[in-house]
């Protein structure tokens, strides 16, 4: 009880430090640290108060990447009422139980309450849990779920897998995280593999059911609405393949840009990799039977393939978030495995100096990634808050109800009722096609645009310039630009580009922009 007090006084109490250091930047109103946040307020808003499961009250649209976070959200509206801060409360909440199950697995490996503290700690620290909590996002309740799936595990591991209770939680927690992120695909079958490696076909067989049942169950609803197996942020932003030929021109092109050539993906993973191949390699030294290295090593076996998979088909950011669940569940496998390290100082014996290196360069990281995870959560509320909640409230104030044309789209959904065309895809299926097989904007997306908008009556667009990589379309008419002062440490750009769509608003949309009161950090630039 001692070291959980320990570890959630420690944890919360930079908490309340990291949202009063938030609220001073955002003249007190509190604001998430992603614009993506508002998506799912949006979407759990118009679900719980309108039955329709999309970003506006008008129509469908997969825009969530988590389904259950987001039906979450929509009970909580529901019953409580729409209020923005339930994400927050809901991701404290989550925090607290990740503190929790990680002490109550430090507690069975460890006797000591400093050491406890230590592992809880680092890993918190390792996974970034507080950026997740000011994120607004699923990734907290993500690493709640991995956590208690490694714990249950590694439980039933120690009965050689025989029935336990522990099995039973390990596979629930399974079906559960293919409802939070689509990517935990890749954490079940790296788990199906593995299991098939000791011959434990039945387990293998099982892990795919749980884990993908629930996602074939969505996706046929989605695809009924859609055309779409999966939610639009996935057919956007995940890895783009085709059918067309060439295909070791294509796995090379992603294992050279995703992997090899991606900085992100060695500051996730290299020191876990490295530490995993470590100890495995020290279990082939002692002469363990392949069997025996395999139980033994299984979840680091897991995760490895895990972070090469999510690496070439899924991806890896400067935010720290769809690594955040790998991060927690290597340092629950890797820190006992290295406790005997640091015991009568055996750091000090030759065999063990390449694994004390890797723990000193983890910890060097680890310092490096706590400063720029301060500057995410203190410049990324404030950037937010300077564009996205500063455009929304604009369009509250004079366009509450129009057609928008828009290409950040969670807060202006989230406070406003507009109809939404989002030229990135997440909020509209009409834009996916253009969006499926290209990363670049094209003449045919400039003439989809120009033609959807104006038979569509849409009135104005508030859009990223440079998203559309120049193919703005010659009939909007530019009105202003809103730039943001200071450090960008969250937004697609500093600048934010206002058209007229409907020529006849033009001067009135110029003298709205130029009466509305906008935040002191935004420069406002009329086009004359």
């Amino acid at each position: 009880m001692k070291s959980l007090l320990t570890i959630a006084a420690v944890f919360f109490g930079m908490c309340f430090i990291y949202i009063l250091l938030m609220l001073s930047e955002t003249e007190n109103n509190f604001t998430y640290i992603l614009d993506d946040a508002y998506i799912h307020l949006a979407m759990a808003k118009n679900f719980a108060l309108h039955g329709v499961w999309g970003v506006t009250e008008y129509s469908f649209s997969s825009s969530s990447s988590s389904p259950l976070f987001t039906f979450i959200l929509a009970g909580l509206i529901y019953c409580f009422g729409n209020y923005q801060l339930f994400p927050l409360i809901f991701n404290l909440g989550c925090g607290f139980l990740i503190v929790y199950f990680l002490n109550k697995y430090y507690s069975d490996l460890f006797k000591e309450n400093k050491s406890i503290v230590f592992a809880g700690i680092f890993t918190l620290l390792f996974a970034s849990v507080h950026l997740l909590i000011f994120s607004g996002m699923e990734h907290g309740l993500q690493v709640v779920l991995i956590t208690i799936n490694v714990y249950c595990f590694e439980k039933w591991r120690a009965t050689d897998f025989e029935k336990s209770p522990y099995s039973g939680w390990f596979y629930i927690t399974i079906a559960l995280l293919g409802l939070i992120r689509f990517e935990s695909m890749f954490y079940f079958l790296a788990l199906a593999f593995v299991f098939l490696l000791l011959r434990k076909g039945k387990q293998s067989v099982i892990v795919l059911l749980f884990g993908f049942i629930p996602i074939l169950i969505f996706g046929c609803f989605t695809y009924q609405k859609t055309g779409y197996f999966f939610p639009n942020s996935v057919m956007v932003k995940g890895t783009k393949l085709d059918f067309s030929g060439h295909y070791v021109v294509q796995i090379k092109n992603i294992f050279l840009y995703k992997i090899i050539l991606k900085p992100y993906f060695y500051l996730a993973g290299l020191f876990p990799l490295c530490t995993a191949v470590l100890l495995i390699f020290k279990d082939y030294k002692n002469k363990l039977s392949f069997r025996e290295i395999v139980v033994h090593n299984f979840l680091l076996i897991v995760l490895v393939i895990n972070l090469f998979v999510q690496g070439a088909f899924g991806q890896f950011t400067n935010f720290y978030r769809y690594e955040a669940y790998l991060l927690a569940a290597f340092a629950m496998i890797i820190i006992p495995r290295l406790k005997t390290i640091f015991v009568s100082r055996a750091y000090l014996l030759k065999q063990n100096r390449s694994a004390v290196l890797f723990v000193l360069f983890t910890g060097m990281v680890l310092v490096l990634k706590i400063g720029l995870v301060h500057l995410l959560i203190i410049y990324g509320s404030r950037n937010i808050y300077e564009q996205q909640i500063q455009t929304a409230r604009f369009l509250k104030k004079y366009y509450k109800s129009s057609k928008v044309v828009a290409n950040d789209i969670g807060a202006i959904c989230y406070f406003t009722d507009i109809h939404l065309l989002d030229t990135a895809g997440l909020g509209s299926a009409e834009v996916i096609p253009f969006k499926v097989k290209k990363n670049k904007t094209d003449k045919k997306f400039e003439n989809f645009l120009t033609q959807y908008s104006i038979q569509n009556d849409y009135q104005l667009a508030i859009i990223y310039e440079s998203w559309l990589d120049g193919y703005v379309p010659k009939s909007w008419e530019k009105v202003a630009i809103l730039e943001i002062e200071g450090l960008n440490a969250v937004l697609g750009d500093t600048k934010v580009s206002i058209y007229s769509i409907n020529p006849n608003i033009h001067n009135s949309l110029k003298q709205n922009v130029k009466k509305f009161d906008w935040n002191k950090n935004v420069a406002v630039k009329i086009t004359e």
